[in-house]
């Protein structure tokens, strides 16, 4: 069977994705550094995807995370990797330090196209929350300030977290799709 091509540099997210997927479908990273476009989290998933589609020249799925205050209309959404990159966690703590509101959405996006003709397919998880300051290792850059529960995502057992984070409710929409109609098969090659 043939490996789907999983765009990102990431170890730790290929660890957790092939968890996830449970060995429904091989998945093999491949590093390309990808420019984003401004827009919605959609909008910037789907053009990422078209864009390594043609360099794979074949079938890819890509990610895109973001986090949304609900006390910033939904900022910084899908450009909080600079935000991470700029403030930090306790930087980006200290943006909701005026706000009453704490509340917050992570959101994970996989975008799936089967090659550099194929129209992007969006898979979308989100999981409901909060920022608090952080607490457990910052394996995935803000995981330590999202609360779910009474727990941050870094905090979490592993097993637990693949169970209902943010990426685990897209994959499994994505693991939906890849069941109906032997959309797999077609990925893999194997018809």
């Amino acid at each position: 069977m043939r490996a789907l091509k999983f765009v990102t540099g990431n170890p730790n997210k290929v660890i957790e994705v092939n968890a996830i997927l449970g060995g429904l479908i091989p998945v093999e990273p491949v590093a390309l550094d990808l420019p984003e476009i401004q827009g919605s989290l959609e909008e910037i998933a789907s053009d990422k995807c078209r864009r390594a589609a043609r360099i794979i020249n074949g079938p890819v799925i890509v990610e895109d995370s973001a986090l949304e205050f609900h006390a910033m209309n939904r900022l910084p959404g899908p450009y909080i990797k600079y935000f991470l990159e700029s403030l930090g966690n306790d930087g980006l703590n200290k943006l909701l330090h005026s706000h009453d509101d704490k509340s917050a959405d992570a959101v994970c996006t996989f975008a799936f196209s089967a090659g550099p003709e194929a129209e992007p397919l969006l898979f979308q998880g989100r999981l409901e929350g909060k920022i608090v300051p952080a607490r457990g290792p910052p394996v995935f850059g803000w995981e330590p300030i999202f609360e779910h529960k009474g727990e941050t995502l870094a905090e979490m057992a592993h097993d637990k977290k693949n169970k209902l984070s943010h990426r685990y409710q897209a994959l499994v929409k994505f693991q939906e799709w890849l069941a109906r109609d032997n959309n797999r098969l077609l990925i893999c090659g194997q018809e």
